[in-house]
């Protein structure tokens, strides 16, 4: 495959002018040692094609074997799984007895890995899966006569540490814990795993065993960081990747302006639209490809119209349309079974997929990779693009720009974004809701005592004595222990906060999905299109209280968007600074927010339809925001009077918070916002970022690092952008509950010039 005659063929037509950037991505060279492991272990790896080890995989080897917890944190392919593969091997090698826990985010990860440990032939690791797919007979087994368990923190949440007495031969055993593709184990879902992991530990000692830990990840910039909070124990780092690596050629595209759009706030074409049409030209030139998108949905448009385009032209193309597929979290085991095979067969020209891809499951040599929108990080966006390029061929990688800040901004400075380093994965187990679960649930497992705030950390105490506050923990002498019938893991949603609300058909009682609690007053109140595999259905109720939500299939020509009132109030300083002339503040704050009613639009042309009102609860939450303060004499610098100041600070907050990704690991719906003109705790124009989360998740405390640097970027992409009084490119918000208004993307660009001007 030449990428440069592919992307040619792409860039032509309709599409010339679309390609804003490219840049070659020059090939490395393989650094490798002898391979020094025992001669039994030599062999089978031999038969495998393994005849040296990359510098990093001997490197992780070492440390391993010095008695280090290790993280592995290099590109995609480098081959971070034979680290703990062989760390396993010798650990059986020396005592026969010991047994490993493999931790994997999801369960086709789990399966992928199953097959590699297998394929090495080694009749001493005897390695089953434990997740929500085991039968009940086979988890007996795996519990009497696996000494490598795979599974996710899922089920070692719910299904494991509750029933550790089922599990003690195997824990008294355990000598080592493997955390897989850690880079995914951030926000509120990391902080749970923190939790559980330092469970693990604590059970792990009471049956007398103490493991060491692996940890891979994809490239990131705190892997050793990640890791110690992740398992609250200290890590060596090997991030030199030493693998071979092809050449690439990544180019930034940017979808044309639609021609019916609006002139004063111009509108691009989808990136879904682009990145069928890109998957069906690559395909159409036999280039075997990969798209990324940002959700399930996408995912199925995407295919689906790559189909239709690959079916309707030229002759020879039908053919292509039955080898474009979709994949994603949502189908059949054996559903994603096949089309792993298909793929890595080379069965398959195209397929578009979740992030459910980005992970290190092996789908072979592929020749191309589309990331359909900016995944959010850089992070995220190498080990996507690393997808691509396996063998010794050079790869084309294209990122299609949203049409928002973050991608806008990211397109527009291809300099800043080919020298930026990985972002910092955040994860805050002492945030006192995941500490408290946790805490809860160790205390059900074994009695608590003053020493476990080793394991827990400084505010296990308080943690402590809140839940016996609310009745759950009891004081039986220097112990205290769960003061319930049933343990609380059950009820501890770790990959979302809150309560999930499950979505019903009502006339079949079919279930579709869930959604998390704090997001459902917005997306499925009465009233509200709510959309399932590119179905659509009409919200008919929702109960918060039972936490259901009842649908029907509708064929309604409009879309919804809800109207929300925000209020946010200083519970307490915990840091204070400055960016530029503006006095910048991280701390605790109570946020409530009340859906007041929604709005019916038209689909494709956008025309308002209506207003209807809503009678929702207030939903409060405590958590953590960064914030700053304009004091009257920048105002009057920026030429702000009452009447154009919260124009201008809403605008700077929106893009302000589209901008998050750059510092912080997350996405822009793990974040909320607020502007003022006056806020009654400042006494000043205030601009407030805060964590979706109860408690935060750690983004704004990354915002508030950041400081100057962040007001920076958000002034230059409103600057930069085109339109003339403010878009989707820069300061209109897909989740703003007053529909954007007031926005003032002029005023934004005087108040934080003015603000940087030091």
């Amino acid at each position: 495959m030449d990428p440069e005659r592919a992307l040619r063929e792409l860039a032509s037509g309709d599409h010339a002018g679309c390609v804003v950037h490219v840049e070659a991505i020059p090939p490395a060279g393989a650094r490798d040692e002898p391979l020094d492991v025992a001669p039994d272990l030599a062999v089978r790896l031999r038969r495998l094609g393994i005849d040296r080890l990359w510098a990093h995989q001997a490197a992780g080897l070492r440390a391993w074997r010095a008695g280090r917890n290790v993280a592995v944190a290099t590109g995609t392919a480098s081959g971070k799984s034979l680290v703990y593969q062989l760390a396993t091997f010798e650990m059986l090698l020396a005592d026969p007895r010991a047994t490993a826990i493999y931790l994997f985010p999801t369960k086709a990860l789990a399966q992928d890995q199953l097959r590699h440990l297998r394929a090495f032939a080694f009749p001493a690791a005897r390695a089953a899966i434990y997740d929500g797919d085991t039968g009940g007979d086979e988890r007996a087994w795996v519990r009497r006569n696996a000494n490598v368990a795979i599974t996710n923190p899922d089920m070692l949440h719910v299904g494991i540490l509750p029933q550790h007495e089922r599990w003690a031969p195997f824990l008294r055993a355990l000598r080592l814990v493997v955390i897989d593709e850690m880079h995914v184990f951030r926000g509120v879902f990391g902080s749970h795993v923190a939790g559980i992991l330092r469970r693990l530990r604590r059970l792990a000692a009471h049956y007398g065993a103490e493991p060491a830990f692996v940890a891979a990840s994809a490239t990131i910039g705190n892997p050793a960081e990640l890791a110690g909070r992740l398992a609250g124990l200290p890590f060596d780092a090997v991030t030199d990747d030493g693998s071979p690596r092809a050449g690439k050629l990544f180019a930034f595209w940017n979808p044309p302006l639609r021609p019916d759009a609006d002139p004063d706030a111009p509108e691009r074409y989808s990136t879904t639209s682009q990145a069928a049409a890109l998957l069906a030209g690559l395909a159409e030139q036999d280039v075997r490809t990969i798209a990324f998108t940002g959700s399930r949905r996408a995912a199925e448009l995407v295919a689906s119209h790559a189909r239709d385009l690959l079916g309707t032209t030229r002759d020879g193309r039908a053919a292509r349309a039955g080898r474009v597929a979709s994949y994603r979290a949502g189908y059949l085991p054996e559903e994603r079974r096949e089309v792993e095979r298909r793929l890595e067969s080379g069965d398959l020209l195209g397929v578009a997929a979740t992030s459910a891809l980005e992970l290190g499951i092996d789908v072979g040599g592929l020749d191309a990779c589309l990331l359909a929108g900016y995944p959010g990080t850089v992070a995220a966006t190498w080990q996507r693009v690393g997808r691509a390029g396996r063998g010794r061929d050079r790869a084309l990688a294209v990122l299609i720009a949203n049409d928002d800040p973050l991608d806008q901004y990211v397109v527009s400075h291809p300099k800043e974004f080919f020298a930026r380093p990985p972002e910092a994965a955040v994860v805050d187990p002492a945030n006192p809701h995941v500490l408290d679960a946790h805490v809860g649930c160790a205390a059900f497992e074994l009695p608590v005592r003053e020493e476990d705030a080793a394991y827990f950390g400084p505010g296990t105490g308080a943690a402590r004595d809140r839940l016996a506050a609310a009745g759950l923990l009891r004081a039986r002498g220097p112990r205290w222990v769960w003061n319930g019938r049933s343990g609380p893991a059950a009820g501890i949603g770790i990959r979302a906060a809150g309560r999930t609300v499950t979505i019903v058909e009502g006339s079949t009682g079919r279930v579709l999905g869930t959604s998390d609690e704090a997001r459902a007053p917005h997306t499925l109140h009465p009233g509200a299109i709510y959309l399932h595999q590119g179905e659509q259905y009409a919200v008919g109720s929702l109960d918060l209280e039972a936490a259901v939500a009842l649908v029907e299939p509708s064929r309604d020509p409009w879309y919804t968007q809800a109207r929300d009132v925000t209020d946010i109030r200083i519970a307490a300083v915990e840091r204070e600074a400055a960016a530029g002339r503006a006095p910048l503040f991280f701390g605790e704050v109570d946020v409530s927010n009340h859906v007041v009613g929604f709005v019916r639009r038209r689909l494709y042309s956008n025309e308002l339809i209506d207003q209807q009102p809503l009678d929702m609860p207030v939903r409060s939450l405590r958590t953590r925001s960064v914030w700053y303060t304009v004091d009257a004499g920048v105002l009057a610098e920026a030429k702000l009077d009452r009447a154009s100041t919260p124009g201008a600070a809403h605008a700077a907050e929106h893009a302000a918070i589209g901008l998050m990704p750059l510092f912080a690991m997350c996405d822009r719906w793990d974040v909320g916002g607020v502007s003022t003109a006056l806020h009654p705790d400042t006494g000043a124009c205030t601009v407030f970022v805060y964590d979706g989360y109860p408690g935060g998740a750690g983004f704004a405390e990354r915002s508030f690092v950041a400081g100057a640097e962040h007001l920076r970027v958000t002034m230059e992409t409103i600057d930069a952008c085109a339109c003339e009084h403010g878009c989707p490119s820069c300061v209109h918000s897909p989740k703003c509950g007053n529909g954007n208004e007031p926005l003032d993307k002029a005023g934004a660009v005087r108040l934080l010039a003015a603000i940087l001007r030091v």
